[in-house]
């Protein structure tokens, strides 16, 4: 063999092995999903020292979490098909260190103007990850990629929560060291990005892809349909824990630490990402009327605690309702990303994160004005977890009926 041709074949071959394992490439995306969701949580429990040390209110509170689920909201409508045709790899390098910046904008912020601009960076990239991340699971396993899509944003917002607790509780600078490590952790993830391979071929349709579209392929819009009242409860749910649960946790403990503020969060997380590995194997239709049923109880329970500041009872209702959260939340999933081909699937799961998005950032913000009107959060948690209930009621009902249905034609067929 000529020694050029032998230079090039070692070259080739020495540049295929700095490439990661399409295992540890899905663990590296499972990990982006987890520290972008986790980096979104990580103010919660800094909520009540913001309060405390710049006077924030309830209602800014809730502008600032709010906001963010907009910005991510803008960022699929424009961005969320642009993977399907520049590539996975691009879009994910960009957002990484994007994030890495936002860590920056909040580590410098000294006021609500600075918090809000850290979070509509955080919301614009999240938004423009989030469906490129989900798709590259699925082009590398569809059945595991379809699981980790579900499991994975629960475990991150859990993460985010206690992780953020703990250094904000127990280590100094705690307006900063979080976001110094997370800062850390999204630039180690960009250098792992280095090394992936595209999992796609690019094609072209990269500017008219930005041109926000909220078409979906024909396969997917029935499963879709079924799936949204689902989505909507569950998320509602999600938003009214993440903009507001520190306070309620003060209000029934009488204590303001942030580790205590963020564990309502890391419960609901945690047990929704538990339900979604316990329960992966069952059919997608069970998990949401699984889901929307333990949803309606753990509230009711919720709810039903606060007037009487039973701490216990609010926290097991709180798991109750995780584990709706991720039961519902993986069988929505799973009803509708099975339907979508490869060239779809960035686009077809940004649509639900689109709809994911509005309804946890629009209740969260109209809670916190409530607030403001009322100024009594007990109440407005009771409106909000009612109004939650009667979702969680419209979702089940839906989902009963469409499985009497079915099974009907079924047998008229049989």
């Amino acid at each position: 063999m000529p020694l050029s041709s032998a230079a090039t074949l070692n070259t080739r071959v020495a540049g295929e092995s700095r490439q990661l394992s399409p295992a540890a490439a899905f663990l590296l995306l499972a990990s982006l999903t987890v520290s972008f969701l986790a980096g979104s949580s990580a103010p919660t429990p800094l909520y009540g020292v913001y309060m405390a040390e710049w006077g924030l209110t309830p209602l800014m509170i809730t502008l600032i979490f709010g906001i963010y689920a907009l910005a991510v909201l803008a960022a699929l409508l424009v961005a969320g098909r642009l993977s399907d045709h520049l590539g996975r790899k691009p879009v994910l390098l960009t957002t990484t260190l994007a994030q890495a910046l936002t860590m920056v904008l909040f580590v410098t912020a000294t006021g609500l103007t600075g918090l809000l601009i850290a979070r509509v960076l955080q919301g614009l990239t999240t938004g423009a990850a989030v469906g490129a991340i989900g798709a590259a699971m699925i082009d590398l396993n569809k059945t595991r990629g379809t699981v980790a899509n579900a499991v994975a944003p629960p475990f991150g917002t859990a993460t985010g929560a206690i992780v953020a607790g703990v250094l904000v509780q127990y280590l100094p600078f705690p307006t900063h060291l979080v976001y110094v490590v997370f800062g850390l952790v999204f630039i180690m993830q960009a250098i792992g990005l280095l090394f992936m391979t595209e999992s796609i071929s690019p094609r072209g349709g990269v500017l008219a892809s930005l041109k926000p579209r909220l078409s979906l392929p024909r396969a997917t819009r029935e499963p879709l349909l079924l799936a949204t009242p689902v989505l909507v409860a569950v998320w509602a749910l999600a938003g009214f824990y993440g903009a507001l649960s520190p306070m309620l946790v003060k209000g029934m403990l009488g204590v303001n630490t942030p580790l205590i503020g963020g564990l309502a969060l890391f419960v609901l997380a945690a047990c929704g990402g538990l339900s979604v590995l316990v329960f992966q194997h069952r059919e997608p239709k069970d998990m949401m009327i699984f889901g929307v049923m333990s949803l309606f109880v753990g509230v009711a329970i919720a709810v039903l605690s606060l007037p009487y500041n039973s701490i216990a009872g609010f926290f097991l209702g709180t798991a109750i309702a995780g584990v709706g959260f991720g039961a519902g939340f993986q069988g929505a999933v799973r009803t509708v990303v099975p339907f979508a081909a490869a060239h779809e699937r960035a686009g077809v799961l940004s649509i639900i994160f689109i709809i994911s998005y509005i309804a946890m950032g629009v209740p969260a913000v109209a809670a916190g004005w409530m607030i403001a009107q009322q100024e009594n959060i007990l109440v407005t948690a009771q409106i909000f977890g009612a109004v939650i209930m009667a979702l969680a009621c419209t979702a089940l009902l839906g989902s009963v009926l469409r499985s009497v249905t079915q099974r009907g034609i079924a047998r008229q067929k049989s």
